[in-house]
């Protein structure tokens, strides 16, 4: 039952294209626009330890842990209510965030608007399939809807270095408020209210269990640094996640309607895609993290500046849509994946050779370009690897599940690449003031001082003058070096991926009675959906 509207069978209501696509975009602006902004946050908020790898976090963990549980909202209550509401949210996060006085506020804001991103991701496409019957119209459609998800991670680094650059990082945060609210009001206007409740119903067992887990894991990942990984609040972390995802799985499995389906997983193509989704993913936007880090907080360079290298890295995959799509359809998934991960690694371990006093742009093109068509070629064939290796009646739920694990890739990214990265360069700069003949007994105190309070990159950001300022230089040493073993974890993560996928994954796109499909049509569907 839908109550959709009045246009005729198959064809999809402008309006509703043009509100899907704006809310996606929008929604993927408002994911990726702090990265260019985290010199800006070290300068005027001062974040210390692992504070600066939670503004990220913040918005991200929202949507890893709500996306699928949003998307049976929108089939029980109403899409286009989801759609106007999550822009509304994001809208109302990015003033709190806009508005912060200091870094707990900046946390709130960003919880909050990704708590709006989370209902826009799944909404968006779901209003824009609902609203299409036939098959090559629904794949037109949802092509649009992807093109508009990547011209969202083209722009905002855009906005970002414009807005950091010529105004504050403020203004990044009250223009994609005012962008929420034209998209909520587009909604409201043009869009076409769908729903789909039959058979559908809410997971309230899986998405507690699942919210807890993945929250308690996270913040192990990331507090490890700062508060130690023996602490008693990271080890008690550590151990409720454990329970929790443990619980996760025990209400999975009797759920009548569950948020992921485990049976998938006895699939065993579908588990190393999935595997491959989570590790992935890490490893693309723990080198975005990585990246933002080494342009503005270690090296002070402005947002503008920093967007280079986001253009590097989310422009590329735009740009080559139209070749992917064609290889798509050419070579197996498989294939184009490997290729994908390879490319990944290989930016990944050129970037981890770069000198941190290199503040020349033209060495970040080689090592991100080619982490940026790795991830061209990754995410357009990701979850086709996961879908094409199940019976075309799973297709939905597993290009569900593989969203969800990919998400929590992402999410993992800046927690696992702070915590290793900053641990690596505290140890570093510890070693190297005790160990230094040019430092006196004061700034080796005062230094000491700032790396108890707030870690490498607080003394790497002292004024030169103070008595700390003379350690400066060892603290961009050990930063240098902490970020460079971030790269190298993630150029191991993505070639682990690509070997695995090479060694172990072999699926087939499957037709719904489980034979191969050779025609190439179902690849496309599933691709882009």
């Amino acid at each position: 039952m839908s109550d959709a509207s009045a246009a005729p069978r198959g064809s999809l209501p402008l309006g509703t294209l043009v509100a899907g696509c704006l809310a996606v975009c929008l929604a993927q602006i408002g994911l990726a626009i702090p990265a260019t902004l985290n010199g800006l946050f070290q300068e005027h908020l001062h974040p210390v330890g692992s504070q600066l790898t939670w503004i990220s976090d913040a918005f991200l963990l929202p949507v890893a842990v709500l996306e699928l549980s949003f998307g049976v909202l929108g089939d029980l209550f109403g899409r286009k209510q989801l759609l106007v509401g999550g822009a509304g949210l994001l809208c109302a996060g990015e003033i709190v965030a806009a508005s912060a006085s200091g870094i707990h506020q900046l946390w709130a804001g960003q919880a909050l608007a990704g708590l709006g991103a989370a209902a826009l991701f799944p909404t968006s496409l779901a209003m824009i399939a609902a609203g299409t019957h036939a098959g090559p119209q629904r794949a037109r459609a949802i092509a649009v809807w992807a093109s508009s998800l990547s011209a969202g991670g083209f722009l905002a680094p855009l906005l970002g270095g414009i807005t950091g650059t010529y105004g504050s990082w403020r203004s990044a945060f009250v223009v994609v408020a005012v962008l929420a609210a034209l998209s909520a009001l587009v909604s409201l206007w043009l869009a076409t209210n769908s729903r789909s409740p039959e058979g559908r119903s809410l997971d309230f067992g899986g998405q507690i269990t699942i919210c807890v887990g993945l929250f308690a894991l996270l913040y192990a990942v990331i507090q490890g640094p700062t508060d130690g990984w023996g602490s008693t609040p990271v080890v008690a972390a550590f151990v409720i996640a454990a329970v929790f995802v443990g619980l996760f799985v025990a209400a999975e499995s009797r759920a009548r309607s569950p948020l992921l389906r485990l049976d998938l997983f006895r699939n065993r193509s579908f588990a190393i895609a999935s595997a491959v989704a989570v590790v992935g993913m890490f490893s693309f936007l723990g080198t975005a993290y990585a990246a933002s880090i080494r342009l503005g907080p270690i090296q002070h360079q402005s947002p503008m500046r920093t967007a280079f290298a986001f253009l590097l890295l989310n422009g590329i995959t735009p740009v080559l849509t139209p070749l992917t799509s064609r290889l798509l359809h050419r070579l197996p998934v498989r294939a184009l994946l490997t290729a994908g991960l390879a490319s990944i690694a290989a930016g990944d371990f050129l970037a981890a050779g770069l000198d941190v006093g290199d503040r020349d742009l033209t060495a970040l093109i080689l090592p991100l370009g080619l982490v940026g068509i790795g991830f061209a070629f990754t995410v357009s064939s990701i979850t086709a690897t996961a879908v094409n290796t199940v019976p075309l009646p799973l297709a939905g739920m597993a290009s569900a599940a593989t969203n969800l694990l990919r998400d929590f890739g992402f999410t993992l990214g800046p927690a696992v690449i702070g915590a290793v990265a900053l641990s690596q360069a505290a140890s570093r700069v510890t070693s190297s003031l005790a160990t230094s003949p040019s430092l006196n007994a004061e700034s080796k105190a005062a230094a000491h001082e700032v790396l108890k309070e707030g870690g490498p990159l607080a003394l790497n950001s002292v004024p030169a003058t103070s008595p700390p300022g003379a350690a400066r230089t060892y603290a961009l040493d050990a930063l240098g070096h902490g970020y460079a073993i971030g790269f190298v974890v993630c150029g191991s993560a993505a070639l682990f991926s690509a070997l695995l996928v090479v060694t172990a994954l072999r699926g087939r796109t499957t037709q719904e009675n489980g034979a191969p499909a050779d025609d190439g049509t179902e690849r496309t569907v599933l691709t882009t959906g």
